[in-house]
């Protein structure tokens, strides 16, 4: 049997990647994208985390991070501190400007999350995103 699972599931980042984006921009929030959006998504839930527990978070790797958190501290989005308990790793807060992007963010991902399940049922969904688990669990093992 021939699949196109790995293709599909690229190819559905990329054009919700682009559409993300547009929406972002459309909304007046174009102070960030769609990838450093998911670094203050994070930290929106948990106020501060390390580069490690980011990653993991968001599947971005650490060089990839690096170069982001800079933007985003040169930004005023992102404030990174030493851990006082591990001197080996740093911590990143979530800062007083990126918290204000807070509820507009969330009105984009409300939008965004409607495109994405149109025509779906609640269950159809709900048995979807169960499958999409199923394979980061794969991958993960």
């Amino acid at each position: 049997m021939k699949t196109h699972g790995g293709f599909l599931v690229s190819q559905i980042k990329q054009l919700q990647g682009r559409v993300f984006e547009k929406m972002l921009r459309q909304s007046g929030m174009d102070a960030f994208n769609g990838a450093q959006g998911r670094i203050l998504y994070v930290l929106w839930e948990h106020d501060s985390l390390t580069i490690s527990e980011i990653g993991r978070l968001t599947s971005l790797a650490k060089t990839t991070l690096t170069g982001m958190l800079d933007r985003m501290e040169e930004s005023g989005f992102v404030r990174r501190t030493p851990d006082t308990q591990n001197r080996r790793q740093v911590i990143v807060s979530i800062t007083d400007k990126a918290r204000e992007y807070r509820q507009a963010y969330d009105r984009v991902s409300d939008r965004m999350n409607a495109l994405f399940y149109q025509g779906f049922t609640e269950t159809e969904a709900e048995e979807f995103e169960e499958k999409l688990r199923r394979i980061i669990r794969n991958l993960e093992a």
